[in-house]
């Protein structure tokens, strides 16, 4: 190598050695920056990890519902509690269990019910049920369902009553929301709950004057068929001064804009009612019906609107108990209209069952020990006080009997040559036959139609009475529900997975009916009217044998009696040669026609004009 290439490859040297000794440096530098970064987030971190676990220690004294509530997330004006407690007052009737998280009952039980497998009936259970409204704390909106209230003290009342209250307070300890409840020592009027929300200075709590109030409840099962239970709940309400309500279903919506004075949700047996003392000014009502599964009947949301007044009372009621038409009557405020007594076609029989069916059954109970002999001899009365019209009805087929071989006579001179009958011609002649012998073709319908408002009115009236609830007899072991022998290993269609007793007695006599009916009929030669009577008792299999035991019985009874009162008439006490001798004597009076008669003479005679032309029309 020459002088320039030795000095070339030194230059190149010393730059390489310079190059490693300043990127030596650099890496240094930068290792040292992450080293003191590292340490700072180290630091950090560790101070990071000691907040943690202080809040994490902080938080282990609320639950994860209390942590929403917490006094400090309230301004500091107000003062509240910090965790759940529960406090329960009580009666001879009713079970309450208060929550100081929304100054609210948590859990309700009826003492004098009990379910299937001897359970106290509880009308309130599980998180969903809620009473709470909106409030400005201090420029802040809350809810009531969500803090927790200072408890007040629980007292006596010189009227033996119980009462609890729950407040909201501000700095100085004055309350400034209070909710108060009072519950009545016994007897009947212990069902309802009285609730008084009291506000001091409401303007600056609540806007409008106005409180937007949620109530959220939902019904747990009871009774033992969950899909008949759920055919018979209603939601309920007073508005604008009248009662209605709707069906279940799979859910709905009802809207409210006129004053409202209560609403009730009625699972069959038991009612759970809110009641506005200075009614609701307008409410929205939005329930839904959850699977079977879940063993709820339903769940129901109400957010209703109420007035404040100056002084910031708000009265309310709430009601849990028996939908007992007795008790609920008591109360004056129109409750006594949920027990299902009459609806639809048949709200009529209502007034049957109230003032006349009622204080018999009552009458009867107060006397006999068994709920299935109370029901034999309310149905027996039933049926000798309507067997007078059951007398008419049978004399009436007893006299068209009679005056058969000349219907028939009257049938064989009206057909043509090849035997078709001309009906019009023979219906104006039987219609003058049946008058000349004083024989009304209505005689055998209208008595059947006057016994149909006693039929549906038991019908109604077993289906809602509560009495009947855990009653047994003979093999039913509760008379509200169907009387099961046989649990069936599948589902039949329109029958169901099981076999009522009383569900086949009722058909087996009503088919009884059918078949002594049938041998005493005019005319059987229609096939309609031939099979038809044995149709409807089989209809009645499939109908009855999910329905309460105590209807199935009731109509076994009333079809036995129904039975022998036929047998003993039609046998016994009609004489048939008297009949054709009155009849004889009717004949030889002037026939005189009733207005309906006349029309129905005149629409026949008319009939028979236009046939006859159709009839010369055809022949041209």
């Amino acid at each position: 190598m020459d002088r320039n290439t030795v000095i070339g490859f030194a230059l190149i040297g010393a730059l390489l050695i310079a190059m490693f000794v300043i990127n030596s440096r650099s890496s240094q530098a930068l290792q040292a920056q992450q080293a003191i970064e590292k340490r700072k987030a180290d630091s950090i971190a560790v101070v990071k990890a000691k907040a943690d676990t202080i809040a994490a220690k902080q938080d282990a004294k609320y639950s994860d519902s209390a942590r929403n509530a917490r006094v400090d997330q309230l301004p500091l004006v107000f003062k509240t509690d910090t965790a759940e407690q529960l406090i329960t007052i009580e009666n001879d009737v009713l079970k309450i269990t208060f929550t100081n998280k929304g100054g609210q009952p948590k859990a309700v039980e009826l003492k004098q019910f009990t379910t299937l497998d001897s359970q106290t009936v509880k009308l309130m259970t599980g998180d969903f049920n809620k009473l709470s409204y909106e409030f400005d704390a201090g420029g802040k909106t809350s809810k009531t369902g969500e803090v927790f209230f200072i408890i007040g003290e629980k007292k006596t009342n010189a009227d033996k009553s119980q009462s609890i209250s729950y407040s909201i307070k501000d700095s100085s300890g004055k309350d400034v929301i209070t909710h108060q409840f009072s519950l009545p020592a016994s007897g009947t009027n212990g069902y309802m709950l009285d609730f008084n929300i009291q506000m001091n200075d409401a303007a600056k709590l609540v806007k409008q004057n106005t409180l937007n109030f949620l109530w959220q409840t939902e019904s747990p099962q009871v009774e033992k068929n969950i899909t008949y239970e759920k055919q018979q709940t209603h939601l309920c309400y007073l508005h604008n001064g009248k009662y209605d309500f709707v069906a279940l279903g799979s859910g709905g919506n009802e809207k409210f804009d006129k004053p409202l004075d209560w609403l009730a949700i009625n699972p069959q047996f038991f009612v759970t009612t809110l009641l506005a003392k200075n009614k609701f000014q307008s409410a929205e009502l939005n329930w839904v019906t959850p699977a079977d599964s879940l063993k709820i009947i339903m769940q129901a949301t109400a957010n209703c609107k109420i007035n404040v007044p100056a002084g910031g009372l708000v009265p309310l009621q709430l009601y849990y108990g028996p939908n007992d038409y007795t008790i609920m009557d008591k109360y004056n405020n129109n409750m006594h209209q949920i027990v299902t007594y009459g609806s639809g076609p048949f709200a009529f029989v209502k007034y049957i069952n109230r003032h006349f069916l009622l204080p018999v059954w009552d009458f009867i109970r107060g006397h006999v020990a068994s709920y299935g002999i109370v029901i034999l001899l309310l149905t027996l009365l039933i049926r000798l006080i309507t067997s007078p019209i059951l007398y008419k009805s049978y004399l009436s087929g007893a006299k068209m009997k009679v005056l058969k071989p000349e219907v028939d006579a009257l049938k064989e001179k009206f057909k043509d040559k090849n035997g078709n009958l001309d009906q019009q011609a023979f219906s104006m002649e039987q219609m003058k036959l049946w008058k000349s012998a004083g024989v009304s073709p209505l005689g055998g319908c209208l008595p059947a139609l006057l016994q149909i408002p006693i039929f549906m009115s038991l019908y109604y009236f077993f289906q809602a009475n509560i009495a009947l609830r855990g009653q047994s007899f003979l093999w039913a072991k509760d008379l509200a529900a169907y009387d099961s022998i046989y649990q069936l290993p599948f589902n039949i269609p329109f029958y169901g997975d099981h076999i009522s007793l009383f569900t086949i007695t009722a058909t087996l006599t009503s088919l009884l009916i059918s078949i002594y009916s049938m041998s005493s009929m005019q005319d059987n030669t229609n096939p309609v009217m031939k099979y038809m009577p044995y149709i409807f008792p089989v209809l009645l299999l499939g109908v009855f044998n999910n329905l309460p035991a105590a209807l199935t019985w009731y109509y076994t009874v009333s079809n036995t009696i129904t039975l022998i009162l036929q047998i003993v008439i039609q046998k016994y006490i009609i004489n048939h040669d008297k009949i054709l001798a009155q009849i004889s004597e009717n004949r030889k009076k002037p026939v005189k026609q009733n207005k309906l008669q006349e029309r129905i003479q005149a629409m026949q005679e008319s009939q028979k004009k236009i046939q006859d032309l159709k009839n010369k029309g055809n022949k041209k």
